[in-house]
């Protein structure tokens, strides 16, 4: 076994951080201003005929990332080549890989699920904005740092609409349980292929297991193309209704029933996550004790499946209902949490009928604690200003309103 190397450029290696996608990734430190980075490698020694492809794809990774600046991406620093080494320093995170987080066992609470995904969300919906599109959306690319603070890494399989690097055509890049049914197909890919992934993702979060699952890569692939997962509160109690809306808007097979960019993701997932009782935050950006590690998407369920029983069995065979269509649960949730404004829009748009309360009611979380005192009665503003999702009360209050308007209706008419 060769020896770790000392030097790479100008930084000066401290030790071996792992093993990346491509190469070993170092901790090094930059002499120049003092700063502790990550340096990310690919050995160029390769066969001549992938040696081009490789080292493409490497200066791509740092032509992408280093055009973006965001709190849920890496920064790059910088980029060269030392002899056949090619490197990228990059910002240096302590904190640890969110696969590890999910490999502890057991299910993280639900606000805590939702406020990781949408971060990831928002980062990603900036990197779609520079027409950067990730590829590879997965838990082991997600660093969750100190007090849930999250970044998405490892750019190194996106490509940017002005590339002239260029996969083989059908050549599937990505990881098996998180593509994309485009990305199976070997079809063109855009933003809304990420948030299939950050999609399967968030499913595999909140329930413990991946919604397309198999033996092989085909039959997860087939699973990726044919198959409806159950609703995730089947398989974990406590994921609230809406969830069960988004999760399904966001695993849409079609492009068009999908969530069209990854803001709109974000804020629903924000939303949803405000109706929810704040858990106490857990700092899983530290390793638990005793250091045990499990099988890669080994992943414990806290008694949700064994206290199911027979009603889980049943459970794995169904399929979403008809309630589940993508242009009426995009309805229920702009009820939900938008302005009327943005509902009538919404309702024009769709050429639908504005949801009625108890379809809205049927949206809502079944089991929400009554609000500790009556909330004030709003009447002497001529105008509100834009809805913010931050009050618990909300959903309540919106539901209300829907309410008290559709009674109007009746009076006048």
């Amino acid at each position: 076994m060769s020896a770790m190397i000392s030097q790479l450029g100008r930084y000066e290696v401290l030790g071996e951080l792992g093993q990346g996608a491509m190469g070993i990734v170092y901790k090094a430190k930059d002499p120049l201003i003092d700063r502790v980075v990550a340096i990310k490698t690919i050995n160029l020694g390769l066969a001549l005929d992938e040696k081009e492809e490789y080292e493409g794809r490497f200066y791509q990774e740092a032509k992408a990332a280093g055009r973006l600046s965001h709190p849920n991406i890496v920064t790059i620093y910088d980029v060269g080549k030392s002899g056949d080494v090619a490197y990228i320093a990059m910002e240096f995170l302590e904190g640890r890989e969110l696969r590890d987080i999910m490999n502890d066992g057991g299910l993280l609470p639900v606000d805590q699920v939702l406020d990781i995904v949408a971060q990831v969300a928002l980062g990603l919906s900036y990197a779609h904005e520079h027409d950067i599109v990730h590829r590879d959306v997965k838990p082991s690319n997600i660093m969750v740092v100190r007090d849930g603070h999250v970044k998405i890494t490892d750019f190194g399989i996106a490509r940017m609409a002005s590339s002239a690097v260029r996969t083989q055509t059908g050549m599937v890049l990505g990881s098996p349980k998180y593509m994309s049914p485009e990305q199976v197909m070997g079809k063109a890919i855009d933003q809304r292929s990420d948030i299939f992934s950050l999609g399967v993702m968030l499913y595999e979060m909140l329930t413990g297991q991946a919604p397309f699952n198999g033996e092989n890569v085909n039959a997860i692939m087939y699973q990726t193309l044919n198959a409806v997962p159950v609703p995730p509160n089947t398989l974990n109690p406590a994921v609230p209704e809406m969830l069960n809306f988004i999760v399904a808007k966001a695993l849409a097979k079609g492009l068009e029933d999908r969530y069209q960019n990854a803001r709109d993701f974000a804020d629903d997932l924000r939303a949803c996550r405000d109706t929810l009782p704040r858990s106490k935050l857990q700092d899983v950006s530290i390793a638990p004790a005793g250091g045990e590690k499990k099988l890669p998407d080994a992943i414990s369920i806290t008694g949700n499946l064994d206290a199911a029983g027979e009603d889980a069995k049943a459970a794995s065979t169904a399929r979403l209902s008809q309630a589940f269509d993508s242009a009426a649960a995009t309805m229920r949730l702009a009820a939900l949490t938008a302005t009327n404004e943005d509902v009538d829009e919404l309702s024009k748009t769709f050429k639908m009928v504005r949801p009625s309360a108890e379809a809205i009611k049927q949206a809502a979380p079944a089991a929400r604690p009554a609000p500790a005192a009556p909330r004030p009665q709003v009447h002497h503003a001529p105008s509100r200003p834009p809805v913010k999702h931050g009050s618990g009360n909300f959903l309540l209050m919106i539901i209300v309103a829907l309410v008290l308007m559709g009674i109007v209706a009746i009076v006048i008419f």
